[in-house]
């Protein structure tokens, strides 16, 4: 695998976190760090090796270290990831999340009032 192969593959992955979980950075070290918790621990600990075997690729006594089969492995499980997320699908679960936890917080809301109603008497 040349070196050209490798950064495209980074490339590649970095483009897509940036298309699909709108993550902005430099390199693709940058972006899986703002990722965060967003991504799976198996999909970042992959993102960082590739991005990783990018930056030694870049140097040819390095490129010779780098394992040809856990790149292209790392590469398979990052696409297979990011190539299943949605970003309208994320936006609409956030929104549906958050309308969800606020008509919780109403309804506990509501309960403790009926409650301190009940227990002071007037009911």
């Amino acid at each position: 695998m040349s070196a050209v192969t490798i950064i495209q593959m980074a490339d590649r992955v970095s483009a897509l976190l940036e298309e699909r979980l709108s993550v902005r950075g430099r390199t693709l070290g940058d972006k899986v760090r703002k990722a965060g918790r967003r991504l799976p621990r198996k999909v970042r600990e992959a993102a960082s090796y590739l991005a990783k075997a990018a930056e030694m690729a870049q140097n040819p006594k390095l490129l010779v270290r780098v394992d040809e089969s856990d790149v292209a492995a790392a590469y398979d499980i990052c696409l297979r990831h990011l190539g299943g997320v949605s970003p309208g699908e994320r936006r609409k679960s956030a929104i549906l999340n958050a309308a969800a936890s606020a008509a919780f917080g109403l309804l506990v809301v509501l309960v403790l009032v009926i409650g301190v109603i009940y227990w002071r008497g007037p009911v």
